[in-house]
């Protein structure tokens, strides 16, 4: 992840950014040196503060942000494309479950809108499926291919 890269380059410390956050310096701490992993509505707090993408921030791409970002998540978006997406590459939901080491009824939630995907299952799918982050949480509406997207 870019946390500590992003809050460095806009100029900020630990506190100030977790006083932004409204959180404790311990908390955003170990969300910087990945102790702990962060909440995906947080990482879209922290992205917003800063004005760049899920997929910079996750360090998917170099990319730092798109045309027409939307702020937030868009839950039933988010629900239907990652639902869409699977059956698009003719994968189960047993099928992701097994990769994403967890069981059927997590994935059927996640499709269903019943609950928020994981901020460490959503880098998975971009990872399985080579798709953007912002697109899968309905941030961005053009669908954005990441396979080979951060250039060395």
């Amino acid at each position: 992840m870019n946390l500590r890269y992003i809050r460095i380059d806009n100029d900020k410390m630990q506190y100030e950014t977790a006083k932004l956050l409204n959180i404790a310096k311990s908390t955003y701490s170990t969300w910087e040196t990945e102790a702990s992993p962060i909440p995906l509505k947080r990482l879209v707090d922290f992205c917003n503060l800063f004005n760049v993408s899920l997929d910079y921030a996750l360090g998917l791409t170099n990319i730092s942000k798109y045309p027409n970002m939307k702020k937030n998540i868009d839950y039933k978006l988010c629900s239907s494309r990652i639902k869409k997406i699977r059956k698009l590459n003719n994968y189960t939901q047993n099928d992701i479950a097994t990769i994403l080491n967890t069981d059927n009824g997590v994935i059927s939630r996640y499709e269903n809108g019943k609950t928020l995907i994981l901020t460490e299952f959503l880098i998975e799918y971009t990872k399985i499926f080579n798709i953007s982050a912002d697109y899968l949480v309905g941030r961005i509406d053009e669908k954005i291919e990441l396979k080979n997207s951060i250039k060395n």
